[in-house]
């Protein structure tokens, strides 16, 4: 299907049709699309495209707005079908609308195949293929994935494809260093501890490849840069494989091996850490393609977190000692939330919107303009006619009730008030100027608390939300890496108060159960029930339990499933 036609997502949103790029449209087409292609070969129900693109501000007949964006894909996509005929690159099921894309075509899937490849050469001892593969793999890269598309639904889809980078990263140099192509490596590892600050896995082989190129100073000095980052920005010490690294480099261990010894294995840097495994999508079925296909969420891509035996399992028991408890200050030693924009990013923040948001935000100044002028206009007789205008557009009940009140009381009010003018004021005429005040200034404010609720989606800088996004990545490394640092800075805990700044995670085993009646997109009936899911079942293992056990609607999960965090058994590692 859709021969010639090439598909990017791993960095700016792109199409090919040959050698020649397509011109994709307006923003939000642009987003349909990258939705379909983070489900590819797997049906996706115009409800779902509503909440993923549009989220709180869906348009009316939402159903309607995605079907001419589908009809204009098609046009782009398949420019000679004939009108009335269906799709063959993008169908219409009985489920939702399907995008067919072989793996050749798309880039994420030619990722996740070539990493699956390098697994499995890497598990037969076939390092050199391994290392191809891997290298090809991360040469598909072109940026930050989905830059412009904003909401929890990209920015979920979007970490996931980072942290997929960032562990065949490390799988990649692990592979090179055991080639022993030590020298070569350490341009490459400086720049990946640069994009990936807090992954220590990193800074361990950047270490091991500078002692091993003659570098012992600069490998000491590299492991005093990550701890004095760890310390100053989290309070925490590096994890005790870092420190054990680091104190035989400091005594010039043998078992290190030296530069000039490509025969030699890497040895083990860090113990891999206990990484929840990638969370699927409820419902989700396996991508057509010629290869078996994890199930996994939309734009999530295998994560590597295990490095080869030789690297992270086979280690004597003499060579490192058991970790041990790392030191982490109180919480009131600690400093204030860092402020943004933080001093190092993840991946590069553009600050790109999507081509349709000037438009749109000039909309909503034009919308609220008009309802000003309709609700001081009219002294506020108006007033029902603007709430039943959103009531409609947000598809509101509570909203349609309320201009319904509005209006049947100034009817009534207009009524009593065409009687004979009398000299003396009554209670009625007071009630009735203090009615009039109240819906007129009532209505200025009600047009532009709609107008804050709609710029809210639009109009927070792209760089805000990407710092939000990087403080709960790293606050989520810190959380499953570092049990310690995960009780002493209350991360996922916002009922207790503390001052580090977790970007907004719920520790969903953790929280009082008032947070979770709270939880954003749910009833207080459905926070309840997870409450005592939790009580009579005990705490959550995974998203994937969270959403069997929960039963919320697949946008709500959707939702949750960026700020989530599901505390894993704290070891003897950590302190009492």
């Amino acid at each position: 299907m859709g021969a010639g036609l090439r598909f990017e997502l791993l960095g700016p949103l792109r199409a090919w049709h040959g050698d020649r790029e397509l011109d994709l449209g307006p923003g939000k087409q642009r987003a349909v699309l990258a939705m379909l292609l983070l489900y590819a070969g797997r049906p996706v129900s115009p409800t779902q495209i509503v909440d993923a693109v549009w989220q709180d501000d869906p348009p009316m007949n939402g159903p309607n707005v995605v079907q001419k964006y589908v009809a204009g894909l098609r046009r782009i996509l398949e420019p000679e079908r004939s009108p009335r005929s269906p799709g063959q690159l993008l169908t219409l099921t009985d489920t939702g609308y399907q995008l067919r894309v072989s793996a050749e075509n798309l880039d994420t899937e030619l990722f996740e195949r070539r990493v699956r490849r390098a697994t499995a050469a890497r598990t037969q001892g076939r390092l050199g293929e391994a290392a191809d593969e891997l290298r090809q793999a991360l040469a598909l890269w072109r940026g930050e994935p989905l830059v412009g598309f904003t909401g929890t639904f990209f920015d979920s889809a979007r970490a996931r494809l980072i942290e997929g980078r960032a562990a065949a990263l490390e799988s990649w140099a692990e592979t090179e260093l055991n080639l022993g192509r030590h020298k070569e490596m350490v341009t490459d590892l400086i720049q990946a501890v640069g994009r990936f600050p807090v992954r220590e896995q990193l800074h361990g082989l950047l270490m091991l490849a500078l002692y091993r190129s003659g570098r012992q100073a600069e490998a000491l000095a590299a492991f005093r840069e990550v701890r004095a980052l760890l310390s100053e920005e989290y309070g925490v010490e590096p994890g005790e494989s870092l420190q054990e690294l680091h104190r035989r480099i400091l005594r010039s261990d043998p078992a290190l091996g030296v530069a000039g010894e490509p025969d030699r294995l890497v040895p083990p840097v860090l113990v891999a850490p206990a990484v929840p495994a990638p969370v699927a999508m409820p419902g989700a079925v396996p991508v057509a393609s010629s290869e078996a296909v994890p199930v996994a969420m939309p734009g999530a891509v295998p994560v590597v977190t295990a490095a080869p035996a030789s690297v992270l399992t086979a280690v004597p028991p003499t060579v490192i000692p058991a970790p041990v408890a790392t030191p982490v200050p109180q919480a009131a030693q600690l400093p204030p939330a860092p402020p943004m924009p933080l001093p190092f990013q993840f991946a590069p923040v553009t600050g790109a919107q999507p081509s349709g948001h000037p438009g749109k935000l000039f909309g909503g100044w034009a919308e609220t303009g008009f309802g000003l002028l309709v609700v001081i206009g009219s002294l506020g007789f108006m007033t029902w006619g603007i709430i039943a205008y959103y009531a409609g557009r947000r598809r509101s009940v509570w909203l349609g009730v309320t201009a319904l009140v509005i209006l049947i009381l100034t009817g009534l009010f207009m009524t009593w008030g065409q009687g004979p003018l009398e000299e003396d004021l009554h209670v009625f005429d007071v009630v009735a100027v203090f009615y009039w005040g109240v819906i007129s200034f009532g209505g200025v404010a009600f047009v532009l608390v709609m107008h804050w609720r709609s710029a809210r989606s639009v109009g927070i800088p792209a760089a805000f939300m990407a710092a939000q996004r990087t403080r709960r990545e790293q606050a989520r490394h810190l959380f499953y890496h570092y049990p310690a640092a995960r009780v002493d800075l209350q991360i996922g805990r916002p009922d207790l108060l503390r001052s580090f700044d977790d970007g907004g995670l719920i520790d969903v085993n953790a929280v009082i159960d008032q947070v979770l009646w709270s939880l954003p997109g749910i009833t207080p009936e459905q926070g309840r029930h997870i409450a005592h899911e939790r009580s009579q079942r005990g705490g959550f293992t995974s998203m994937d339990d969270f959403a069997a056990r929960s039963r919320l609607p697949r946008g709500v999960l959707n939702q949750l499933r960026e700020v989530l965090l599901f505390q894993p058994p704290i070891t003897a590692a950590a302190p009492a």
